[in-house]
């Protein structure tokens, strides 16, 4: 927010979008992250404007078959993978800067660490192999080894700039149009009142609907609670007519999120104890933040879901990135499956 003329800060200036992706039955196929930013072009186009970081996640070894959440790929999938990032790499430079030749492009090499576990353990830590644009508004994280979700988020927040993070993990479009910048400006005004902050804003799946009165929260008297005190239409500033619909959300989801940078290291990754290697924050951070916020500390968290409809519409639809096989795969299955029913229905005779 300019304090002189009362206008917005733009999403750009204030956004970093973090995408992580890895190994996927659909690769070296793009169809996973091309699907992203199509749904960010119809109900989000101001996150491509936004500085963006990518983390490569990787494996960690190779066998006879395909067990992703093991970290394990076959050969021809390892080959797959690194045209994988070859191939999002050029989706994601075309995306950020189509108007230049890919001989003008500018990089910067660096590395970096991702260390975890007790730091008396020289082997507890995974090099990064990070590349970026001269002026910083696209970076690639390639770690050697496999991070696991929690540890490819750190890596990404370590290097962001902005104040928040949009983070995106590669099987979760977009459903339905998202105000970005209204959520940010949420966010930044509520950091003058510390009875209700707003630090961490999650987009609604199908198991979140009506989640203000739901499982989640119904039989627990302090969360029933909270949610009648906190449960609010925010009004951002610069946009009186605008209400931006929240109610508190009683654990920290992986699923896309909007957040304070800050915040986020601050809560979720305090040490490199914090988060092992292979982890998904959500098994382990969310547990803990759930079971803090029923005893009565939400404001530490400060989490909340963006309730569009009174929590009957959701954001965003799931691919099953372990499992999803593409585009083209996906159109073939289908049809197999029609042709199946055909084949299996039984014949219709008519009698006169």
């Amino acid at each position: 927010m300019s304090a002189q003329d009362g206008t917005a800060t733009p999403p750009s200036d204030l956004v970093t979008l973090i995408i992580t992706t890895s190994p996927t039955p659909s690769a070296p196929s793009t169809d996973l992250i091309s699907e992203i930013l199509s749904s960010f072009k119809l109900h989000c186009p101001a996150l491509l404007s936004c500085r963006i970081i990518v983390v490569f996640d990787t494996y960690d070894r190779i066998g006879e078959c395909m067990r992703l959440k093991k970290g394990q790929i076959t050969a021809e999938g390892a080959r797959a993978v690194e045209l994988y990032k070859l191939n999002v790499k050029d989706l994601i430079l075309g995306e950020w800067y189509p108007e230049a030749e890919d001989a003008s492009r500018i990089f910067v090499q660096g590395k970096a660490l991702a260390e975890y576990g007790s730091p008396h353990m020289a082997e507890n830590h995974v090099v990064l192999e990070t590349l970026q644009t001269d002026d910083g508004r696209v970076t690639f994280i390639e770690p050697v080894a496999r991070l696991g979700f929690g540890l490819a988020v750190r890596s990404a927040l370590r290097m962001t700039e902005t104040p928040c993070v949009w983070v995106q993990q590669h099987d979760w479009p977009l459903a339905r149009d998202v105000p970005l910048g209204s959520l940010v400006e949420v966010m930044q005004a509520s950091e003058a009142d510390s009875n209700v902050p707003v630090k961490y804003v999650c987009l609604p799946a199908v198991r979140m609907l009506s989640y203000a009165t739901s499982a989640h929260v119904v039989p627990f008297p302090a969360l029933r609670a909270l949610t009648a005190v906190l449960k609010r239409d925010f009004t951002p500033v610069s946009q009186p007519d605008v209400r931006v619909p929240l109610t508190p959300l009683f654990f920290w989801h992986d699923k896309p999120h909007i957040a304070s940078t800050a915040h986020y290291l601050a809560r979720v990754f305090p040490s490199r104890l914090a988060i092992a290697r292979g982890d998904f924050i959500e098994d382990s951070i969310g547990q803990r933040a759930r079971t803090q916020m029923k005893e009565g500390n939400w404001a530490k968290w400060a989490c909340w879901l963006y309730y569009p409809a009174e929590g009957r519409e959701v954001c965003l639809q799931h691919r099953h990135g372990r499992k999803w096989r593409g585009v083209e795969a996906d159109i073939q299955t289908k049809a197999l499956f029609a042709e199946m029913k055909g084949r299996n229905s039984p014949s219709q005779t008519i009698n006169w």
